[in-house]
């Protein structure tokens, strides 16, 4: 039997979710505040995670990042009544796995629940990215460059891995801002430069390559 945490502050709309869900055969908890969300969801208690961002105190953006953070691997679909493109896109690059908008049939919602848990159930889980002499590991968190074990702090770990997560793409510095730093952080800062080049000391220069104008991309091979 699935488990799913409900994350609504809307009583009215949780109870309606809770409702058909159980109806269908799931368990269900619901949080209705973002720091009980975060609680719950690290305990690794649940298959998948509905997600509203206009959350009292902490909103669904800053939740689904920590939770990403924190390695919790649960797909989750993102409800709320935002429409906008900009936070569609950043719902999804934040590490949503799909996104609803209210209001929404619930019939759908049933078929998007059964879809996402289908697909987790088939992927297996990732525990050494790799590319080239380049490898991390997600369990120990340790990173190899060639014959050589180097040593990083969690946020140089973060961006390593979203390196390794997309070899051979270019990525922005404001992709890299939100999805390392989030997207509370200033787009004017050069924490993005600052940060590779800490990751070029430790892994070699030539690691991550500079694309004039756009980012930074790690070169597969």
């Amino acid at each position: 039997m699935n488990r799913i945490l409900i994350v609504e502050d809307e009583e009215r709309i949780a109870s309606f979710i809770e409702k058909g869900l159980r109806a269908n055969g799931f368990t269900t908890t619901v949080a209705a505040d973002g720091e009980s969300a975060h609680d719950y969801a690290l305990t690794g208690g649940f298959d998948l995670v509905l997600l509203d961002i206009g959350l009292p105190d902490r909103d669904g953006f800053t939740v689904l990042r920590d939770l990403r953070e924190a390695r919790v691997t649960a797909p989750v679909i993102v409800l709320t009544a935002r429409d906008s493109v900009r936070d569609t896109v950043a719902g999804l690059e934040g590490g949503a796995d799909d996104w609803m908008t209210k209001p929404f049939r619930f019939e759908e919602l049933l078929a998007r629940v059964r879809l996402r848990l289908r697909t987790a159930a088939r992927a297996p889980e990732v525990t050494v990215l790799r590319c080239g002499e380049v490898t991390l590991d997600l369990r120990t968190r340790r990173a190899r460059s060639g014959e050589e074990t180097v040593d990083l702090t969690a946020r140089e770990f973060v961006l390593l891995e979203l390196f390794l997560r997309h070899p051979g793409q270019v990525l922005s510095r404001e992709q890299i801002l939100s999805q390392v730093w989030g997207y509370d952080f200033d787009p004017g800062s050069n924490i993005v430069d600052v940060y590779v080049r800490a990751l070029r000391r430790k892994l070699g220069a030539h690691r991550i390559e500079t694309v004039r104008g756009m980012g930074y991309r790690l070169p597969q091979g």
